[in-house]
């Protein structure tokens, strides 16, 4: 059963809530990461469903699946994550939703980080899925990129965007998949040059280490073991990190995007987080 949301802002986004036959007990909010929209999580839903969970599902304003593109304000969404964390607790205080367990891929995962701090009663669990506080290196922090990477990368997306699409979807995902990579490359597409441009500056500029210290909700940290955009390091570096309890567990799994390779993997270690609170597998 689907029900559609029918209030402002969670209508604009396409939030939805997608329940089993038999009404679960607990709520999973999955969210998707740059580029993407929630046919990400196409995959893994059924699985999760047939554990009787309740899934929620909505785009970020940048989704090319959101008709309203002037919901995406360039000068709102370019300086931080701070507009999508509001834009996060907006939605779920329209749906009526606290206690879920946010399952925030890429750079959902450091929005949910700061949603938590600032709502900490929307939140029982966190999951932090390919995340990372920040992309380029610095000092002893190991980002994974040099700052000249990522000024090339955002002067390829704006001049080559297509190009770049079609040489990025299988670095991100993984050459093994084509489905997957083509996935992902359709919605880097319909997301646009100009919107790509700006949202890549947003994430790779980003820098959320700080507010690590101040995210009390227990959070379970899930990485790729070999992930082109997240060294390992970063995982570790998050669970260091992270004031509240936090467990680290790596998927062995080349590429960013686990819920389109390795959707059964990621499931068995919601379902876990779910009944034991971190992975016990």
């Amino acid at each position: 059963m689907v029900t559609p949301e029918k209030k402002n802002l969670s209508t604009a986004l396409n939030a939805r809530t997608i329940q089993s036959s038999s009404l679960g007990t607990e709520t999973i909010i999955l969210c998707h990461g740059f580029g993407t929209d929630q046919s990400i999580w196409d995959k893994i839903i059924p699985l999760l469903l047939a554990e009787n969970y309740s899934i929620v599902l909505f785009d970020w304003p940048f989704s090319g699946a959101v008709e309203d593109k002037s919901l995406y304000e360039h000068s709102k969404y370019t300086s931080s994550f701070e507009s999508y964390a509001d834009a996060f607790i907006t939605v779920m205080d329209e749906m009526g939703l606290k206690d879920i367990i946010f399952v925030g891929h890429s750079m959902a995962a450091m929005i949910g980080c700061i949603a938590s701090t600032q709502r900490p009663n929307l939140f029982k669990k966190l999951v932090l899925l390919c995340a990372s506080p920040r992309y380029i290196n610095d000092e002893d922090y190991e980002g994974g990129f040099e700052r000249e990477d990522v000024e090339q990368l955002i002067s390829t997306i704006e001049v080559q965007f297509e190009d770049w699409v079609s040489a990025y979807a299988p670095i991100a995902v993984g050459p093994n998949d084509s489905d997957a990579v083509d996935k992902f490359g359709s919605c880097l597409k319909n997301m646009g040059a100009q919107v790509a441009v700006s949202l890549a500056k947003t994430v790779f500029h980003s820098d959320n280490r700080k507010i690590l210290q101040n995210v009390e909700t227990p959070c379970t940290i899930i990485q790729s073991s070999n992930d082109a955009a997240i060294p390992v390091s970063v995982g570790h570096y998050l669970e260091r990190m992270i004031k509240g309890v936090s467990a680290l567990k790596f998927i062995d799994m080349t590429g960013h995007f686990p819920q389109l390779t390795a959707p059964h993997k990621l499931a068995q270690l919601l379902k876990a987080v779910v009944e034991f609170g971190h992975p016990q597998i």
